[in-house]
């Protein structure tokens, strides 16, 4: 059964959680969405976001893209321009640190801001792609971020194609880093899952292939169906932070 560690008691679970990295040999990091709010990550389906009439996970279809490639490329170009003076915040900063002294080993994560990359973190497998990476859909040529900002037709194959190298509903993930990201959880004993509601499939199974010790920490509790052994419920910056104080 999971020791869930919230309020008062969530110093005690930070301190569980330091020894269990200490204690580990091979620690592996998934990640999601919760692990980016506390960088401002603007939100789209905020009742007062610029998208409210519209469900993103329509809009960011391949359906869309193929056939409404102006409501695609204004979705995107939107989310770009916001997201351009995002940084990671503390708790990317932690998980950098201790991958460099050993304390993880891979990172997986579901978001596309290329956070863990920025903060400093080397071995990231980004399941659902990197927004910065812009490519053409139809030729396969690599494009600039200015130019699918400014709506630009590809330099060689002259189709207006360019979009960014995520993951769409209603595409595959990318079977190389999927497959990576597999090999590295079925060989972690400690995987931390942090931040995500672990309802996208396929991503929500990753859980289940380690044979260690399993740790959630997110702002709620979505340990239900899985065999959590500790559950650490609030914000991942600040319960990275206050871990990493025990790890010295």
């Amino acid at each position: 059964m999971s020791i869930i560690f919230a309020g008062e008691r969530l110093e005690d679970g930070c301190k569980e959680l330091a020894v269990l990295l200490l204690q580990t040999k091979y620690t592996v990091v998934l990640t999601g969405a919760g692990m980016d709010t506390e960088s401002n990550i603007p939100d789209f389906r905020g009742k007062n976001g610029l998208w409210r009439n519209y469900d993103p996970r329509l809009v960011a279809d391949i359906t869309t893209f193929q056939q409404n490639y102006d409501l695609f490329h204004e979705f995107y170009r939107e989310r770009l321009s916001t997201m351009k003076h995002v940084e990671p915040h503390p708790g990317h900063y932690v998980l950098a640190d201790l991958e460099q002294r050993g304390l993880i080993k891979a990172i997986t994560t579901q978001n596309i801001s290329g956070l863990h990359g920025k903060a400093g973190s080397k071995k990231v497998y980004e399941l659902h792609g990197n927004m910065k990476e812009i490519f053409c859909d139809r030729c396969g040529l690599p494009a600039t971020e200015q130019e699918l900002l400014s709506r630009q037709p590809c330099k060689g194959c002259k189709q207006y194609a360019l979009r960014p190298k995520v993951v769409l509903f209603g595409e595959p993930l990318p079977a190389d880093v999927w497959n990576a990201a597999i090999t590295e959880i079925k060989r972690s004993d400690l995987l931390l899952v942090i931040g995500t509601s672990l309802e996208v499939s396929p991503v929500n199974q990753l859980p289940y292939l380690t044979e260690g010790k399993l740790v959630l920490i997110n702002n709620e509790d979505r340990s239900a169906g899985y065999a959590f052994d500790l559950v650490l419920l609030g914000r991942a910056g600040e319960i990275l932070r206050r871990t990493v104080k025990y790890l010295s």
